[in-house]
């Protein structure tokens, strides 16, 4: 019993300031956060904060945004990914300095990666030099309704795309070579190596790199911050940026915390459709 005791004692010395950490960063703001958007002026609790948000149309613009944003954000940072993993999975010479410089971004802040795109994209910047000397005229990458999304998209994926290489890479060195030797006998091509092979190898760590990507695009916050604030006419306005609008720019935390309520409850749902999607592909399977 007193053995029984102590080991109790040393696993809950260990998990407890992790446990902590959880429940002070965590659970409690989550807590305080759904509380806080049922508060309405003078005290009282309703559903008056989610009726205004879902009229007002700055936060019905960033919801469009953001669905914009996902769509294209999320399958072209898993494709280019997975297409830098498959490259920097091959026995080239000097394969780990160029792992090494694919992942270099991803050391760096987002809000550093921010500041330097935002040098490199401004109309006077080495982006618009490079396009001047191939003869095309200066694009307002930043201050463009229409280029000011894409943009954003650009620096995200810049820092995101090697982190999330990673994990394919490893995913990758876990599938048996003897698979492929077999359907290379077989007269199997490359397409067909990488079709019938490796993405059917590949479906755990691309389920995980899916709902990850999904869920920290959800969160993006720093660049548009920086270089937008959500402009220009609204283009960058992101569900994140709306939420620190409407917090500390219109001092409306309540609205805010109903934002952000919508923001995890959309984020779930998403995660949860793909989670649906991929267990549907294996049980046909």
């Amino acid at each position: 019993m007193t053995s029984s005791k102590s080991r109790c004692f040393v696993v809950l010395a260990f998990l407890g300031p992790a446990l902590l950490c959880i429940f002070l960063l965590r659970l409690w703001p989550a807590a305080l956060a759904l509380i806080n958007s049922f508060r309405e002026p003078g005290g009282s609790y309703g559903l008056g904060n989610y009726t205004y948000i879902f009229t007002d149309p700055e936060f019905l613009n960033s919801l469009k945004i953001t669905a914009v944003y996902s769509i294209i954000i999320n399958p072209l940072q898993i494709a280019i990914a997975l297409a830098l993993a498959i490259l920097m999975n091959a026995a080239i010479p000097t394969i780990g300095f160029w792992r090494m410089m694919v992942l270099l971004p991803v050391a760096i802040p987002q809000s550093v990666s921010a500041v330097v795109w935002g040098v490199a994209l401004r109309p006077d910047g080495i982006v618009n030099s490079v396009l001047n000397s191939l003869g095309i005229e200066s694009q307002r990458f930043l201050t463009s309704p229409d280029q000011s999304l894409a943009s954003i998209m650009l620096i995200v994926s810049w820092v995101g795309v090697g982190f999330w290489m990673t994990f394919l890479v490893a995913g990758l060195q876990e599938i048996p070579k003897s698979l492929y030797e077999a359907v290379r006998i077989d007269g199997a091509n490359r397409w067909q190596q990488f079709r019938y092979i490796t993405l059917p190898q590949l479906r755990r760590p691309l389920t995980f790199v899916l709902v990850a990507d999904t869920a920290a695009n959800f969160l993006v916050f720093a660049p548009v911050q920086i270089l937008t604030q959500g402009g220009p006419t609204g283009s960058t306005n992101l569900i994140m940026n709306e939420v620190f609008s409407q917090a500390f720019v219109l001092g409306d935390p309540s609205s805010a915390a109903a934002s952000t309520v919508i923001l995890v409850a959309v984020a779930l749902l998403v995660v949860t459709i793909q989670f649906q999607l991929m267990q549907a592909q294996d049980d046909r399977e």
